[in-house]
């Protein structure tokens, strides 16, 4: 397959049938698996579903009804203040969400996630972003790469919840298939400070039904993403689509992932991957 320029990706239709997934299982839950373990740090599972709830308020909050939020308590300057800054949101609104029932929790991700589905399948597509996606190093991003990383939120967090309690994964790859498609764009920001010349590559292989094959290229201006593959490529690698979701939105501890990723070629190319992250950390 040659190389292409990645076309965006619409994941505007997706939120509702994820969410609706979602709510389902949360329904049908026995009281102690809310407090399951998650791989979301300390988060149990009424605290990731708590998190979502908030996600999707914000959402519509900020972006739909066009309400200004307060300000930081102190300058956001740098991409460690952003993370700090990030987390304290998350953390406040989890810490309060400690008084709010299961049933309660459940009520309000189903209206709430509801309303977000009725705001992006309206979303217009040369809609502007609210954010920009700063794991993509972006200070300005297209409506729907701000979206489609508001959808990867939704897909792993919920994810992290089927874990939690061993429910199965969805059954939809198309779903994983654009979290990747998102995922992967982050990458080029991942690799800004690898030593490469020009003209050296990466191939990533995705394997699975959500998979694909993807060249990241080193040209004099940084690293570009591209669809397709470089026959004469520098340095590959290859994951099955769930190691690739875990390693990508860290839910995969550095023994595993070391275990579960084929790598050959340039260490020096392919050793950012494995630390790379499509999400603030």
């Amino acid at each position: 397959m040659p190389l292409a320029p990645l076309p965006p990706t619409d994941t505007r239709r997706f939120f509702r049938p994820v969410a609706v997934e979602l709510t389902a299982l949360l329904r049908d839950l026995p009281a102690e698996a809310w407090d399951r373990p998650t791989v979301a740090g300390n988060w149990r599972v009424r605290d990731v579903v708590a998190h979502l709830v908030d996600v999707s308020v914000r959402r519509l909050s900020f972006h739909r009804d066009r309400y200004i939020p307060p300000a930081p308590p102190q300058p956001v300057l740098t991409e460690r203040d952003l993370v700090i800054f990030i987390n304290g949101l998350n953390r406040q609104w989890v810490e309060a969400a400690g008084r709010i029932s299961p049933r309660m929790l459940i009520d309000l991700f189903e209206f709430t996630t509801s309303a977000l589905a009725d705001f992006t399948e309206a979303f217009p597509d040369d809609g502007t972003a609210l954010f920009a996606v700063s794991w993509a190093g972006e200070e300005r991003s297209e409506g729907w790469f701000d979206l489609g990383r508001e959808f990867t939120e939704l897909w792993h967090h919920q994810a992290q919840v089927r874990d939690a309690v061993m429910a199965p994964p969805l059954g939809d790859p198309a779903w994983l298939h654009a979290v990747l498609l998102i995922a992967l764009r982050g990458l080029p920001h991942a690799f800004r400070d690898t030593r490469a010349h020009p003209g050296q590559t990466l191939t990533i292989e995705i394997t699975g039904p959500a998979g694909g094959v993807w060249t990241l290229e080193r040209t004099d201006g940084g690293w570009t993403l591209w669809a397709g593959q470089d026959h004469a490529d520098t340095a590959r690698v290859t994951m099955s689509d769930d190691t690739a979701w875990r390693l990508l939105f860290n839910a995969l501890p550095a023994e595993r992932a070391d275990k579960l990723v084929t790598r050959s070629g340039d260490p020096g190319v392919y050793g950012p991957l494995l630390r790379a992250r499509s999400v603030i950390v």
